[in-house]
This record gives C-alpha cells, sequence and structure tokens, in this order.
C-alpha cells in the first residue's frame, strides 16, 4: 500500500494506492495527510526540483513540510520517505518533459477508465476517480509513476 503525497505550505493532496487501485484520496492539513491511515507499507512524495526561476514562499513552506514528513516517517516508523519528481512523473505518464498539468490529468483519466464519463463518472454513478480533486490528482500521479516504476 502506498501512501502519495502532493505537499503544499499548509495542505496536501494525498492518495492511498494499491495494486493499481486508489483505496482513498483527499486533501488535508499537512500532519493529518499523513496519518491519514496506517495501513500503508511506502510514502512517496512529490519532490521539488530547480528549473533556475525564482519562487515564492509557499514553495518554500512545502520543502519544508517534506522534511518533517520525512523526520516523522523515521521517527514513528522508521521509515524511508521517497521522493518523485514532477519531471519523472511527466516522463512515465506522458512521454514527455514538456508536459502540463492538463496532459497528466488526460494520461491519469486514460489509465482509469478511457474517458471522463468513465473515469470520474457524476455523483450518481461515480467512476475510479471521483473523489479525486485539487492536489489529490498530483498524488495520484506519484503514486502512479513509483509503482509503475516497479518500487
Amino acid at each position: 500500500m502506498i501512501l502519495a503525497i502532493d505537499p503544499g505550505p499548509e495542505r496536501s493532496g494525498w492518495v492511498l494506492y494499491c495494486d493499481n487501485e486508489i483505496r482513498a484520496a483527499g486533501i488535508d492539513d499537512n500532519m493529518s495527510a499523513i496519518c491519514k491511515a496506517s495501513a500503508w507499507d511506502t510514502v512517496v512524495c512529490e519532490w521539488v526540483e530547480c528549473y533556475g526561476m525564482p519562487v515564492g514562499h509557499d514553495v518554500f513552506e512545502s520543502v519544508q513540510w517534506i522534511g518533517r514528513f520525512a523526520q516523522f516517517l523515521d521517527r514513528e516508523y522508521g521509515l524511508p520517505l521517497h521522493r518523485v519528481t514532477r519531471r519523472e512523473v511527466k516522463l512515465y505518464l506522458c512521454n514527455r518533459a514538456r508536459a502540463k498539468d492538463k496532459n497528466i490529468r488526460a494520461a491519469l483519466i486514460d489509465r482509469f477508465g478511457g474517458s471522463k464519463a468513465k473515469a470520474i463518472g457524476t455523483k450518481k454513478k461515480a467512476g475510479t476517480l471521483y473523489n479525486v480533486k485539487g492536489h489529490a490528482w498530483a498524488a495520484l500521479a506519484v503514486a502512479v509513476t513509483w509503482a509503475g516504476r516497479g518500487q
């Protein structure tokens, strides 16, 4: 069971992923996100990488939270926090380093149903991705990338 996290300065998107299935997904306060469930045996987080452009306060806060997650996992469970960069996600899901968020989302929709109507669905007929919202999409992309690379 993989807990994948898209870290944010205050709230993080997360997905519990196992055997190519989304077990749960959400967006919560940072420590709530990592404490969401204890059934996971691997925690993987989107890692920030440098593109040579200035970044703002939110990026530094997110990086600080990644460090907190790593410290918590080591102290409480003796587990490492694995990291996946956005570039790795783009290359794995889209085969292009220049892919955008919409391309990644489309690749995930294709993987989990083939069409938006089937993969996401509606309230009345929810698809596999129905509960994946906001930053949980990025967390799902991290989980799929990690699992697909056979880590």
